[in-house]
């Protein structure tokens, strides 16, 4: 499966180049050169956050971990994951690195799906630096309502799916 994404990926960038050549050298030098920069800072950011998610599994106790937030640990470990999610500064190395790490801690896979939708919907930091300055307050306020239940729906469909 992963050389099938991995390949349709590689096939898309390729098309995207032709399509930057078609209208321009200038185009595609200047699209690969943004890319190779875009890569090069990123790298050094994965290799971070996915090195960090082992010493972060490494450290929390695998008791604790099962206690709070194991697949046992019902609706007060899928509250818990959901103030988490809430509370998690930072990009996708940040918040998938620390669901990662749950996961190997012993964390429920209900309770990781329930982390990182609080994390990628309702993450203070973002509502408050990028969603309210930028958009009207009201509109803000009204998508955190209406998509509230998210993290704890997905929650309970994985849970009636079965463990994958």
């Amino acid at each position: 499966m992963i050389i099938l994404v991995d390949g349709l990926l590689w096939a898309i960038a390729l098309v995207l180049g032709v399509i930057a050549a078609r209208r321009s050298r200038v185009l595609l030098r200047e699209s690969i050169r943004e890319g190779v920069v875009d890569c090069m800072r990123l790298i050094p950011r994965i290799m971070l956050g996915v090195v960090g998610s082992g010493y972060i599994a490494a450290i929390l106790p695998e008791e604790l971990v099962g206690r709070w937030l194991g697949a046992d640990s019902g609706l007060t470990g899928l509250c818990i994951a959901f103030v988490g999610g809430v509370f998690t500064p930072g990009g996708p190395v940040v918040g998938f690195s620390i669901g990662a790490a749950a996961l190997k801690g012993g964390a429920g896979t209900p309770q990781v799906i329930a982390y990182t939708i609080a994390w990628a919907l309702f993450a203070v930091q973002r509502l408050f630096v990028w969603e309210i300055p930028v958009m009207p307050e009201r509109m803000v306020w009204l998508r955190v309502l209406a998509s509230w239940p998210l993290p704890f729906l997905a929650a309970v469909a994985a849970m009636l799916l079965g463990k994958p």
